[in-house]
This record gives structure tokens, C-alpha cells and sequence, in this order.
């Protein structure tokens, strides 16, 4: 490991498909990170658990896909001290500096991780009526402000993309991990009944239109979880006879 030394926090990823952060935190001070995420400290590290600001900002972190509450981990030993932070399924881990993107980015919700202690996580909804009736899982966002490293987690591999200005992108709307806030976002219609009906990608795609940075994800947690219920309903079937019985026999005789 070689640890990342900045003006803020130091840091180290560690890991290739299952990745965690470790933070190195000198005296008195903090990194603010999602409940259920921290899988070691060092002696010396305080956890104060709250709302991170009142009843609201709470509400706000649950309607983002967070939880009502946020732990701030506040070193107050001496020397250096370290605490490490993981996501819950398979992915990278994207550092944000938030003082290169004028101090606010924005990502998929469930997407935090982890931040410096003056980070705020707010609900962000996308500003087109389009996105909000079709945006799916893109519709609320997470908007990260502050100064500072902050932390996001993205499934699969991590894609980069600088846009220019006016240079558009079409993806997929779970495959958006997250963005620049001056990128324009909006859901884009696909046309043809075949691709509607047989495409598999969905009836709409997500349009981002520069100039700024985009980082795209190759396997959203939606699509992942599809796949394992997919499976599980499959294997399940197979494992309990011909047809009649299985998931359809459980159907009809109310299991």
C-alpha cells in the first residue's frame, strides 16, 4: 500500500474487486462515513453516531438511499490513527476531491462511503420532469458538498469520461456511479417498438450533455440484484421437479 498524502485526509484503497478505503487520521481529526460501512480502527478513535444536523438532514440521507444516521470517527490519541471503510458488494472505490469540482459532486444514491468530517451528504433530485417520471434508480441522486476527499463506491469496473462542451453521452441509467454538477442530466426516449419491446436495455437512457466529469459503473447493484434473484428463482425451480412444481407449485398451492 502507498498512503495518499494530501492537505486534508491521507488515505490508502487497498484491493482490486472488493476494495476498501483505509483513512489516516492525525489528533483531533474526524472522517464522517455511512452506517455499517467501518470494518477496523485503531485505539484512540472516537465513533459519535447522531444525525449529522438535526431530524431533517436525516430524513434527507434516508430519502437518498442513506441511513438516518451518519458516524463521525474523531481520532483523539496521539500519533497517527487508522480506520477503514467497505462497501457491501463487489466494485471500486472512486476518490473525490471536492475542491477540483468547486466544492459539490454528484452520484448515485447509496453511493457514499466515507468523507472528510466537513463533507455534507444532501438528497439531489434531477431538475427535468423526464428524469423524474423515468429516471429510475437516477432520479434521486446524492449531492456531496464541502471541501475536502470524499468517497463513493461504484459496482463492476469504473469507466472515466471528460466531456466537452455540448459533447453529449447516452448510458444506461443504473450505469451512471456519478458526476460534475456542471453536466447537464436528462432521460432520453428510445424510439422503435422492437427496441422497446426486445432490447433489454431498458425503454430509456440517461443523456449527459458537457462539458464535465462523468464516471460510469459496469455493474449497478439493481443489476446484480437482478440477476441473483433471477438465478435463485431458476435454481429453485430445478430443484423441485417438473413442471407443476416449483415456484409455479408454490403459486398454487399457496406456499
Amino acid at each position: 500500500m502507498s498512503t495518499i498524502r494530501t492537505d486534508g485526509i491521507d488515505y490508502d484503497i487497498v484491493g482490486d474487486d472488493m476494495q476498501l478505503v483505509e483513512v489516516e487520521l492525525d489528533p483531533q481529526e474526524g472522517v464522517r462515513a455511512e452506517a455499517g460501512t467501518m470494518i477496523y480502527m485503531d485505539d484512540g478513535i472516537r465513533m459519535q453516531t447522531d444525525t449529522g444536523g438535526g431530524l431533517f438532514k436525516g430524513f434527507k440521507r434516508m430519502v437518498s438511499g442513506e441511513s438516518f444516521f451518519i458516524t463521525t470517527f474523531l481520532h483523539e490519541g496521539r500519533g497517527k490513527s487508522h480506520v477503514a471503510f467497505a462497501a457491501p458488494y463487489p466494485g471500486k472505490i472512486i476518490p473525490i476531491q471536492l475542491d477540483d469540482f468547486g466544492g459539490e459532486f454528484l452520484c448515485q444514491k447509496d453511493a457514499f462511503l466515507c468523507a472528510d468530517a466537513n463533507v455534507e451528504i444532501e438528497v439531489a433530485f434531477t431538475k427535468r420532469l423526464g428524469a423524474g417520471l423515468f429516471g429510475g434508480e437516477g432520479f434521486i441522486l446524492q449531492r456531496l458538498t464541502g471541501k475536502g476527499w470524499a468517497f463513493v463506491h461504484a459496482g463492476g469496473t469504473v469507466v472515466k469520461r471528460e466531456l466537452d462542451a455540448g459533447q453529449k453521452l447516452r448510458v444506461d441509467t443504473g450505469c451512471l456511479a456519478g458526476f460534475s454538477s456542471e453536466v447537464d442530466y436528462d432521460i432520453e426516449f428510445i424510439g422503435g417498438f422492437k427496441n422497446a419491446l426486445f432490447g433489454g436495455e431498458g425503454v430509456f437512457l440517461t443523456t449527459l450533455t458537457g462539458p464535465g466529469t462523468v464516471y460510469l459503473q459496469s455493474l449497478p447493484f439493481s443489476r446484480l440484484a437482478d440477476r441473483i434473484v433471477a438465478g435463485e428463482f431458476a435454481n429453485r425451480g430445478e430443484s423441485e421437479g417438473p413442471a407443476g412444481t416449483g415456484v409455479l407449485g408454490d403459486l398454487i398451492s399457496g406456499r
